[in-house]
């Protein structure tokens, strides 16, 4: 078989700008060779067989050369390997993809480039900052900052450049930024000229140092700007406190820990991106198929026998579903059943199945169902529960005290995670992360296993639970509980800590 190697651009940081056909690369993968500034959120998109190479590419700090980088595509692609080379940026953008595609081609390997966004241009976007405006700038070029040292021998035309483009971006400059803005002044660019440097930009560290062409090297030492930083030059510089977007949000540069399972992850960490946050995310629980399934083959044939079908999660939801596909079933196994879901989650789960849910409580938790199914009459009823086996007991208590005859089935199980231990115990000791979130009450039981029982580092922290049962759970655990959401879902998590940091920005 015939390996291939794809040149993907991952984008400036913030993993939302990798492109579509970027991502759809990356998830058919069987090899990812992956720079220093990738985000390493990305590798989450990558299949679990998937094998991972890091080889630097950091300033003066190369894992790998580029000549061993180049050998390696060539060796992992004559394996017969789907192999994307995924570099910060765009491919083609100072990032040397030209001299890899060049080894390639000569080494007769079939390759793609996937450009991608480069931080030459996205950087000020993200700070507010077009690379052209009308009446301010018509053109604008892209310098690299390492050859701006008389010794390196440059090949940069800067009596050209200094003063025959309006705008300039220089990347990876900022250990030659004296040396740059010297070279522009001695070329006629004048010396009040606004300047930015932006640091990290486009991700929650963003951060924008603005001066002029004779302050900006001092400004950049006092406010320890080092790299990755692009420097822009013009006077579109001044548009940054005008069209600064991305500082405005209300979470922006808040590390916020994101305790889901590695499945569910992804959908909290895009929301909180939204609203500017850093999303860390450490797995407290993984979700495992039930050991034995025998209880599931029983009740899939007795179907027929229940009233309500009950669904407290979407875990139990795909759990159920993967069970019925796997018999050669669908839903129409459940005709004549009235399906209950826990929340809005719990039943967008169901639609992708063709269920519509018939009943889904207001109030999004055991009592909700319990008042909720009260009303229906259940006295009598037989009821299904497919869940975890930590499933609330109260919740069945409480359905067998209205009269209703339950039978739980333990359709998945919910078990704790111990790879995150040492990174989470490091951040919340610094005390490096601002908000913990817990969605369950085995996400709380499982951060406190990870932390040997030590709650005195995540009491830190603020501290955000979905809902009552969560917070009880937390409160249970001696855990200090700072805010329960007022709907108790995904969304209102975040709400809620919007809520809670724009109240704190207003004081």
């Amino acid at each position: 078989m015939e390996g291939k190697v794809y040149l993907v651009g991952a984008g400036p940081g913030n993993p939302g700008l990798i492109t579509l056909k970027g991502l759809h690369c990356l998830e058919k993968a069987d090899v990812i060779i992956y720079d220093h500034l990738v985000d390493k959120g990305l590798l989450n998109k990558v299949r679990y067989e998937a094998e991972l190479i890091y080889v630097g590419k950091q300033s003066k700090a190369h894992l790998m050369s580029q000549k061993q980088i180049n050998a390696l595509l060539v060796a992992k692609a004559r394996q017969g390997k789907i192999v994307v080379r995924l570099k910060s940026g765009d491919p083609f953008v100072l990032g040397r993809g030209g001299e890899e595609t060049e080894v390639l081609a000569a080494e007769g390997i079939p390759f793609e480039i996937v450009p991608g966004v480069t931080a030459a241009i996205s950087a000020p976007a993200y700070a507010g900052i077009p690379v052209t405006h009308r009446g301010l700038s018509s053109s604008f070029a892209v310098i690299t900052g390492h050859e701006s040292s008389p010794e390196s021998g440059s090949r940069i035309a800067w009596d050209k450049i200094s003063t025959g483009v309006d705008t300039l971006v220089f990347v990876m400059g900022v250990a030659n930024l004296a040396s740059i803005t010297a070279r522009l002044i001695e070329n006629g660019r004048s010396s009040t000229t606004p300047v930015a440097l932006i640091q990290w930009g486009t991700t929650p560290k963003q951060q924008v140092v603005e001066g002029t062409l004779s302050d900006i090297v001092p400004s950049a030492r006092e406010t320890n700007t080092g790299s990755p930083a692009v420097l822009i030059v013009g006077e579109v510089v001044k548009l940054h406190h005008k069209l600064r977007w991305f500082e405005n949000k209300p979470l922006f540069g808040k590390r916020i820990l994101v305790t889901r399972s590695r499945e569910q992850a992804s959908a909290l960490d895009d929301i909180l991106s939204l609203e500017g946050a850093e999303p860390i995310e450490i797995p407290t629980i993984k979700i495992e198929p039930t050991l034995s399934q025998d209880h599931l083959d029983n009740v899939l044939s007795r179907l027929a026998e229940f009233h309500w079908l009950l669904f407290t999660s979407v875990n139990g939801v795909e759990a159920f579903f993967a069970h019925l596909h796997q018999h050669g079933l669908d839903s129409r196994k459940l005709y004549g059943l009235k399906v209950c879901a826990i929340g809005e989650a719990t039943a967008t789960a169901l639609r992708k199945y063709g269920i519509q849910a018939d009943l889904i409580p207001q109030e999004y938790s055991s009592h909700g169902i319990l008042a909720c199914l009260k009303e229906e009459g259940i006295k009598g009823k037989r009821l299904l529960l497919p869940c975890s086996q930590l499933i609330n007991r109260d919740l069945i208590q409480g359905l067998s005290q209205l009269g209703a005859e339950v039978e739980q089935v333990i359709s998945y199980r919910t078990l704790p995670v111990d790879s995150g231990k040492s990174k989470v115990k490091e951040l919340l000791i610094k005390g490096e992360i601002d908000a913990i979130t817990f969605t369950s009450p085995s996400t709380v039981r499982g951060l406190i296993s990870m932390l040997e029982s030590k709650v005195e580092a995540l009491n830190k922290a603020f501290i955000a639970c979905i809902g009552p049962i969560t917070a009880a759970a937390a409160s249970e655990s001696k855990l200090r509980v700072d805010m329960i959401a007022k709907e108790y879902t995904i969304n209102g998590l975040v709400a809620a800590l919007v809520e809670r940091y724009k109240k704190e920005a207003e004081r």
